[in-house]
């Protein structure tokens, strides 16, 4: 099913068929955002944007983050698939560290799934680092900047390009994206044989260093109270158990609904102008391609020392 207005003119519930798969859509009308954006939008969204953010998820296990009653309601992670999840929906058992007990991931391989989770009021795509069944090696390296109060997209950006001075010395070619919330995420892509055993200690040795060299801008340590004015650079993320917010997934922090979106180094001078609706996500796709298309393919190995 292309993106035509079957679901748009939905109301309560209604049948639809994805790629051969019997989908029961429901609660179309319901508000999910303030500003009005619906569930049946939210659907939409997603169907329209599974060509770029499909390749993104493929083979990932994912967590969800549901928000049944809207982004200002209660909302909840979900790792476990739900009871409920249907039969063609692949699925991937992860055992908890240490203990006799397994996590069965949902994977979004295919267009059907990925509107199945769109109906379970999954804003946010949350996917891991790595593929199934190598839950040991991630495709990349993830820094992720998170400004604190007072701080903004500039002072991350200012961040982010210092980041990047390092990596162009390492001979490392680095991805921005806006995370569609107050940070953004710079992924060096590694598609080669790594544990995070080798990144983690990578991401918080640059994030040390970048402490060291910018005391004023940047912390490391997510226990420090005083972040007002700097940015966190969570190296954390380069975990096993650690997802990061996908690129083209939709945003739950505003009343607005904001897309995560790859953005050129260059763009990040004028950092302020970077949120991107979903109308502005669909045009500058049409315009620009995928940014991140690298990210997924380009072969690069860590240096030996962090710094």
């Amino acid at each position: 099913m292309h993106h035509d207005d079957t679901v748009g003119t939905a109301r309560k519930k209604q049948e639809v068929e994805i790629e051969g798969r019997r989908l029961a859509v429901t609660n179309l009308d319901k508000v999910l955002y303030p500003s009005g954006f619906t569930k049946g939008q939210v659907i939409e969204f997603y169907i329209r944007m599974a060509n770029w953010v499909l390749p993104h998820l493929e083979g990932r296990p994912i967590t969800l983050k549901r928000y049944p009653d809207g982004i200002h309601a209660a909302h909840f992670y979900e790792k476990d698939a739900p009871k409920y999840t249907p039969d063609w929906v692949r699925t991937f058992e992860v055992q908890r560290r240490n203990l006799d007990v397994f996590i069965r991931y949902i994977v979004i391989d295919d267009l059907a799934t990925l509107a199945w989770c769109a109906n379970t009021a999954n804003l946010e795509l949350h996917p891991f680092l790595h593929k199934a069944p190598r839950v040991d090696r991630p495709t990349a390296v993830a820094f992720d900047l998170d400004p604190g109060e007072g701080a903004d997209l500039k002072t991350c950006a200012t961040v982010a390009y210092r980041l990047k001075e390092i990596f162009d010395a390492a001979g490392l070619a680095a991805f921005p994206k806006v995370s569609g919330s107050k940070g953004m995420q710079i992924y060096v892509p590694l598609n080669t044989a790594v544990t995070y055993e080798q990144t983690q200690p990578f991401a918080r040795g640059l994030a040390q260093r970048l402490e060291k060299e910018m005391p004023e801008l940047v912390v490391s340590e997510m226990a420090k109270a005083k972040r007002t004015g700097k940015v966190f650079i969570d190296w954390s993320q380069n975990s096993d158990f650690k997802t990061t917010v996908s690129v083209y997934s939709l945003r739950a922090k505003r009343d607005e609904p904001y897309v995560s979106m790859p953005v050129k180094w260059a763009e990040l001078r004028n950092a302020g102008a970077l949120n991107f609706s979903p109308e502005d996500a669909f045009a500058r796709l049409e315009k620009l391609g995928d940014l991140w298309s690298e990210v997924l393919t380009l072969k690069q190995k860590l240096p030996r020392k962090a710094a």
